[in-house]
């Protein structure tokens, strides 16, 4: 299987790489490269059940997972305007609501409480670093509480970035990046899908079809610019970049 999808292959892209994990393609195979054989198992478990489309798994070796290339483009880019039409955002939406409608994945999500002690620690880092400014913690902090309420859990993506979503036209071609599955709140599903581009989340709730509390959303937002920035920066991304995590906590303000 490997020297069939492989043969012809002149250069190796590197998709992403840190020091936890990396993502190559190679020809039309997408390499990922885990250290923690626990998110490719999840990976490759969540790919198996989700009712929407994904990608093949070409085969699979830990700590590496093997996957097809798929059809589209990613629905847009964090910092980036997206050039997807309305139809594909509502697509967006209308996948997310099949997968927080379906059968709950047997392995457990994070609680609110836990969630709230993380921030906090991250929060505390911000300030005593002198990252951000101590008024633009606070103002987003509070508005994250919003989101740390108890919820329903639902079947979750965990990290559905716009760029994680490929489109064809107006159809949903595939989701990809499926390790962060499992039981969590759908409303940061949708949080986590309009991040950074809060003018597309009339397209995604239409697609969507179910009435949702705006101020969780929010508190979403908030929630995850505070908990990503130490991430980003210590891991070699800048969270300062237009349209990026530090200009959705400033648009808070």
């Amino acid at each position: 299987m490997i020297s069939a999808t492989m043969t012809d292959v002149h250069e190796v892209e590197v998709v992403v790489a840190h020091q936890e994990r990396a993502t190559l393609r190679v020809g039309e195979v997408f390499l990922k490269i885990d250290a923690d054989r626990t998110r490719i198992d999840v990976e490759a478990e969540a790919m198996a059940v989700a009712p929407v489309p994904t990608p093949e798994i070409l085969w699979r070796k830990p700590p590496v997972l093997a996957l097809a290339a798929l059809p589209g483009t990613a629905l847009g880019r964090l910092g980036e305007p997206s050039i997807a039409s309305p139809g594909a955002w509502a697509a967006a939406g209308a996948a997310a609501r099949r997968l927080h409608d379906a059968p709950l994945p047997p392995w457990p999500g994070r609680t609110p409480d836990e969630i709230a002690a993380h921030l906090d620690s991250r929060c505390e880092w911000l300030v005593a670093e002198r990252v951000l400014p101590v008024d633009l913690v606070t103002r987003n902090r509070g508005i994250a509480e919003a989101a740390l309420r108890p919820w329903t859990p639902a079947f979750t993506h965990g990290d559905l970035q716009l760029d994680h979503v490929f489109v064809d036209g107006d159809e949903i071609t595939g989701v990809i990046d499926w390790s962060e599955a499992g039981r969590g709140d759908a409303l940061y599903d949708l949080a986590t899908l309009t991040f950074g581009h809060e003018e597309r989340l009339g397209d995604v709730l239409s697609g969507y079809g179910a009435d949702v509390d705006l101020d969780v959303i929010r508190g979403w937002w908030s929630l995850r610019s505070l908990h990503n920035i130490r991430w980003l920066i210590e891991h070699g991304f800048d969270p300062f970049l237009p349209g990026c995590e530090v200009d959705v906590l400033r648009s808070r303000m």
